[in-house]
Parts: structure tokens; C-alpha cells; sequence
């Protein structure tokens, strides 16, 4: 047997010492059993070691044992997360903001506001079993088209509950929604989620997350990504359907109720082509229409508030008494509490709200997204538009300047700046066309890039503008992008963005707006709650300087 000879300087003590830890600890046990170790035993007897020596190895062993930071084990994680749960994704983003808006009436009457933000959106999103997934998310804010909170206005509020306060802040639920994937080439959502569709801000705000279903379709045929989406959503909710006399809760006393909850349906269809590796082309058609539009009146004024069933109008208060000396002057967008009118063509006029910014009616409307996408170098650059027609527009128009005439003509005694217009039937069609370019390894879309925060890798940048014009009876008033152009119809304008990553995580951006009035005849119809007070708006800047944190 081959003896094993040990080199004069080597030491074995610290091995020993390792296996005296293991030994006696059983491995990484911070409570070990302090039985002997026969291997030790085994080196004295052999004469590697001496009795004094190996006393003293179990000595320092027994020391590293009983420090409180070595060789322990990892406590087991506190989190108990469902065998069911395959995959579970913590997401969201931190935002401030610096904010200058101002706009101007046809006057000469302006309004700026100068305010700081913040914002906040997490969430949680993943898959399940059985092809299913889900996702949560809350952000701040309670208005649907937007997530930020000013600073120091909770500090104005009433009752006064000093600086720095807490009260504008909360926090609201942005999507809720659950999703059911069986195959490649379809997907079902229930709830309240992301758009579903291939769409622009110019229709639909990119911070609106619809709620209802969504069905959605692709398959690939050669060099073609075929795709179709429809979307049933539910728009308002005007419970109860049918109350017998006395048990209605929207309409006069001792009256019934008979309603109907409104419905916004979408059906599109679509493809993208791949002509080669870095060269594609994208293109839908989308239909809009709404069911369970059903006009105020007289004995249930209430019931449908916010009067969706009821003629558009989109004018301002011209009337409006403007001071403590007989003057009128351009007034709000639609708000005069109290006020209604019989409309000519039967039903009653959205009581307080007489000069309607939120009518669905006549409405059917066709939109076609598109973009070409190609690489420049190492440069990914896009054109990308839309464009959009409201089929029954000429009827929306029909119906807005004859209800403006019958509230001019039931106030005899009130003066209006502007005088009744004839149906503006043209005015019915929108449209945007724009360019972007920025870092190659981004997906970029409508209300995807780096401008939006989805997506960011250290030293990314992106810089995208688009031309925009929507007409007053062209589109959904309470879909239009909050911020460019101010939720309105009857604007047109320019917009640039320039974004870049500091890190993979961090991202700063600048954003530019201006539009004006197309059309003045008209007001400037839609509502949004930065500048309620001012219809029409003559025209508008907007900047806007964001810091974002991804996680």
C-alpha cells in the first residue's frame, strides 16, 4: 500500500479545521452535535498530528461555529406563491414632470399652467395553468386619460389640511383582467386591460385601459402576419335596466326607470408584411359603433347623465355672464348648472350640461392605422399614420347646430357672441402622418418606443413627430389623447418627442405640442379636466419634461 508522504511545510490545519466545522455542524447547522470527529482521531493515531495540535483545531472549529454570520443557512422565502402560478412579474414605473401649458381663446383670454407631477403605476402579470394568464395594475390618478398627480394642489383643498398633503394622491385600479391563450393564433381577455387593438393616441388615449372582452387572431401566411381584433366594451353602465314607479334611483320621484347599458364595439383586421429582415409594412381597418344610446327626457333627466345619448353639440358657453357689469363673453366647455332645453327633434337637453362634450350620437367611425418600418445603418426609423372617418358624421353635424339654435332661441334674453351655424357636414374626418428614428434594438409602435417608456437599454434614444387634424364630428370625444391636442376636436397641430436612456432603467424626455383651430365657426369640443374651463381654444402649447424609472 502506497504510503502518503506530506511535504514538511505543508499544513493541514486549516483543512482540519474545515472538516472539524463539518463534522461537528453536520454541514451548514448553526446548532451542530459536538460528538467526536473520527477522522480526527484517525490523524493523531497516524502521527499527522499531534493531541495538542488537533485540540486546537476543534477549539477554532467550535469558534466558527458559533459566529452568527458564517456558515448558515438562507432563511426558507416568507412568500407562499400558488403551485398554479407558472410565472409571476413584478412591473411599473416611477414618472416626474415638469409641465407648461397655456392656450388662448379667440379673444384674446389665455390660461397657463405651470405644474410639477408625479406618477406612479405597478403592477403584477403572468401566466397560469392550462394556457391561462393574468394581470393587475393600479396607478395614481382617478382620471382614466391620466395617471398624474400635481404637486401641492392637495394643499388648496377643502377643508385646508396644510402643505404637502395627501389627499389628491390615491391610488385607483388602471387594469384588471384575466386571459385565456390556447393556441399561437388566438387569445381571449376579460376585464379591464390593455388595448387590445392596433391603434394611435389620435383615436384612443394611450392611458385609457377599456374594459369588457377582447378577441384577437394571427396567423402567418409566407411573409404576412395576418391579424384581426374585436373588442365588446363596456362603455357606461346605467343601472337599473327596468325599476318599476318608486323604485327608479336616477329619475324624478315616484317614477320608474327603463335603460340600457352602452356598448362601444370594435372590429378590425390587419396585416403586417415582412418584405425582408429589416424592411416591413404594418395596415388595419377598424370599425367603431355604440349600442344603448337612449335620449334624456323631460320625467327622467338624470337618469342617463352623462348624457351620452344625447346630441353632440361641442360648443362653448359664449353666453356666459362674464363679470359685475353687463358683459358676455366665450365661456366654458358646455357646464351651466341648471340649464336644459326641449331639442327640435323630441327628447330633452342634458341637464346643466346644455352645450353636450360627450354625445356618442351618430357615430360609426372607420379607422386605418398604418406604418412602414426600416433600418437605416444601424438606425431603426418608421413612418406611421392615421386616418379616420365618421361615416354618420353629416348627421352628428346635422344634429349639433340644431340644438345650438334651440338654446339660443329659448335664451332670448341672454346675448351670444357667436351667432347659430349652418351643419358643418364636411368637417367629419381625421388624420396623422409621422416619422421616427431612433436605437435599433427597441420595439417601436404607436405606444411603443422609448418616448413611451416601454422599452429601454443604456444609451437609447429615440426622437419621433407627427402632424395631426381631427375635425369636430370626426371621432369618440372622450377617447381623444388628454395632453396633444387637450382632449378636443376642431384642432390641428405638430408634435415632436426626444427621449434617451441614461441607464437600462432610467429615461429622460422632452415633449412638444402646439395645434389651432380648424375650423372657426365652431367650438373646440371635447372634455378634459386641465382646461375645462375654455372652449374654444384659439390654440395651445404644451411642454412637458418627464424623468422615468422602470422596473
Amino acid at each position: 500500500m502506497r504510503r502518503i508522504k506530506i511535504h514538511p511545510k505543508f499544513s493541514l490545519k486549516p483543512f482540519l479545521v474545515l472538516l472539524a466545522v463539518f463534522a461537528g455542524g453536520k454541514g451548514w447547522c448553526v446548532e451542530p452535535s459536538y460528538s467526536n470527529d473520527p477522522l480526527l482521531d484517525l490523524f493523531i493515531k497516524k502521527g499527522y498530528v499531534s493531541q495538542a495540535e488537533a485540540d486546537k483545531v476543534k477549539a477554532e472549529a467550535d469558534a466558527l461555529r458559533t459566529n452568527d454570520v458564517s456558515y448558515t443557512m438562507p432563511k426558507q422565502s416568507i412568500w407562499d406563491i400558488s403551485d398554479n402560478i407558472q410565472k409571476l412579474q413584478l412591473y411599473g414605473d416611477v414618472r416626474v414632470r415638469y409641465e407648461n401649458r397655456t392656450a388662448k381663446d379667440p379673444a384674446g383670454g389665455g390660461i397657463d399652467l405651470y405644474r410639477l407631477r408625479y406618477a406612479l403605476r405597478f403592477g403584477l402579470r403572468g401566466e397560469l395553468l392550462d394556457s391561462f394568464y393574468y394581470g393587475f395594475r393600479v396607478d395614481t390618478g382617478a382620471n382614466p386619460r391620466s395617471p398624474w398627480i400635481t404637486m401641492g394642489s392637495s394643499s388648496s383643498s377643502s377643508p385646508y389640511q396644510g402643505p404637502f398633503g395627501k389627499s389628491s394622491a390615491g391610488l385607483a385600479v388602471g387594469q384588471i383582467y384575466l386571459g385565456w391563450h390556447p393556441t399561437t393564433w388566438f387569445d381571449f381577455t376579460l376585464g379591464k386591460m390593455p388595448n387590445p387593438l392596433y391603434t394611435t393616441p389620435m383615436v384612443w388615449d394611450s392611458d385609457i385601459n377599456p374594459e369588457g372582452a377582447a378577441e384577437r387572431f394571427k396567423y402567418t401566411v409566407g411573409n404576412a402576419d395576418l391579424f384581426a381584433n374585436f373588442g365588446q366594451f363596456a362603455y357606461g353602465d346605467l343601472n337599473p335596466d327596468w325599476a318599476d314607479k318608486g323604485l327608479g334611483i336616477n329619475g324624478l320621484p315616484g317614477l320608474g326607470q327603463n335603460n340600457e347599458n352602452i356598448f362601444m364595439f370594435a372590429e378590425q383586421a390587419g396585416f403586417n408584411f415582412h418584405f425582408t429582415t429589416n424592411i416591413s409594412a404594418k395596415i388595419a381597418a377598424t370599425l367603431y359603433s355604440y349600442t344603448g344610446l337612449k335620449r334624456t327626457s323631460q320625467y327622467d333627466q338624470s337618469s342617463l347623465s352623462p348624457y351620452f345619448g344625447d346630441p353632440y353639440i361641442g360648443e362653448g358657453a359664449y353666453y356666459y355672464y362674464g363679470g359685475s357689469s353687463q358683459g358676455y363673453g366665450l365661456g366654458n366647455s358646455g357646464y351651466s348648472p341648471g340649464t336644459s332645453f326641449n331639442l327640435p327633434t323630441g327628447g330633452y337637453g342634458s341637464l346643466s350640461f346644455p352645450f353636450n362634450q360627450v354625445g356618442l350620437n351618430h357615430l360609426m367611425v372607420v379607422e386605418v392605422p398604418f406604418e412602414f418600418d426600416f433600418k437605416i445603418k444601424k438606425v431603426a426609423a418608421r413612418v406611421f399614420g392615421d386616418v379616420a372617418y365618421n361615416l354618420d358624421g353629416a348627421q352628428r353635424a346635422r344634429d349639433a347646430a340644431a340644438a345650438y339654435s334651440q338654446i339660443l332661441s329659448q335664451n332670448p334674453t341672454l346675448v351670444a357672441i357667436n351667432h347659430p351655424f349652418s351643419a358643418q357636414t364636411d368637417d367629419v374626418k381625421a388624420y396623422q402622418i409621422g416619422f421616427g428614428i431612433g436605437s435599433s434594438d427597441l420595439v417601436y409602435g404607436p405606444t411603443q418606443g422609448l418616448v413611451y417608456g416601454s422599452g429601454a437599454h443604456k444609451h437609447d434614444w429615440e426622437f419621433r413627430m407627427y402632424w395631426q387634424h381631427v375635425e369636430q364630428y370626426a371621432l369618440d370625444p372622450n377617447l381623444l389623447d388628454s395632453d396633444f391636442f387637450e382632449g378636443r376636436e376642431n384642432l390641428e397641430g405638430i408634435y415632436f418627442a426626444l427621449a434617451y436612456a441614461f441607464t437600462d432603467n432610467v429615461i429622460g424626455t422632452v415633449r412638444y405640442g402646439y395645434a389651432s383651430r380648424i375650423n372657426d365657426t365652431l367650438g373646440t369640443g371635447g372634455s378634459n379636466q386641465d382646461l375645462p374651463q375654455m372652449n374654444p381654444i384659439n390654440h395651445i402649447d404644451l411642454l412637458q419634461v418627464d424623468a422615468t424609472i422602470r422596473f
